[in-house]
């Protein structure tokens, strides 16, 4: 019989599968009130309520109704960084940082293209809520810390180095200011240039010298 924990082989329990997807859950429906209600129209009450949990629930997963929003944000990066990991190193790391991407900010179900339209909308609330531009911040510097290390394996570098650190910040706010420049925009979704597009102009601008600098050690 295999008795071997899963989290000794890397993967999340089933308890923390179940966790995981009820905070999905919730993030989505906080995503769509405030769509809905507005911020400030929006309690963690509201938000508990139409997600099937009692309050006591919602706040053992989150400090605030702002926070609740921080997983369905952070699911696209880690779905990135996922699909950046499974190119081989020793490759052109502007490329495999470009085309992964451009694949998960282009979407190709229903299902994607609402689940981005749902970030636009939380980037756009977060323009005039402090505490909700905190948490996209907050998501957006632990992708960063994150991308480290699976841009380490690509290029053979290591992790603490400045260079390598540069190019993890340069991205992720490539990303970021990517996103947020299409959410401002007054109707990105009729024939406007999306998210995707943004992000490679960006890229594009950034690699030149973004990976031709010698490493520092």
């Amino acid at each position: 019989m295999n008795t071997e924990n899963p989290r000794e082989r890397g993967r999340p329990s089933l308890t923390e599968r179940r966790k995981a997807m009820t905070q999905l859950e919730i993030a989505r429906t906080a995503a769509e009130l405030f769509t809905e209600q507005g911020v400030d129209g929006t309690t963690a009450e509201d938000i508990a309520r139409a997600s099937g949990v009692s309050p006591r629930t919602f706040y053992r997963y989150f400090r605030t109704k702002q926070e609740a929003v921080a997983p369905l944000l952070v699911t696209g990066a880690d779905r990135w960084r996922e699909r950046l990991g499974s190119f081989e190193p020793g490759g052109n790391p502007a490329e495999a940082v470009e085309r992964s991407i451009l694949a998960e900010l282009t979407p190709e179900s229903a299902e994607e293209t609402e689940e981005l339209e749902r970030a636009r909308g939380l980037v756009r609330a977060a323009r005039d809520d402090v505490s909700l531009r905190a948490v996209w911040h907050r998501v957006n510097r632990e992708s960063e810390v994150l991308l480290v290390p699976v841009l380490a394996r690509l290029t053979g570098r290591e992790e603490d180095d400045i260079v390598l650190r540069l190019a993890a910040a340069a991205v992720t706010d490539a990303v970021r200011l990517s996103i947020e420049d299409w959410a401002a925009s007054d109707a990105p979704e009729r024939g406007g240039e999306g998210p995707a597009a943004r992000v490679a102009r960006c890229l594009r601008a950034l690699d030149t010298g973004l990976w031709g600098a010698p490493a520092v050690g």
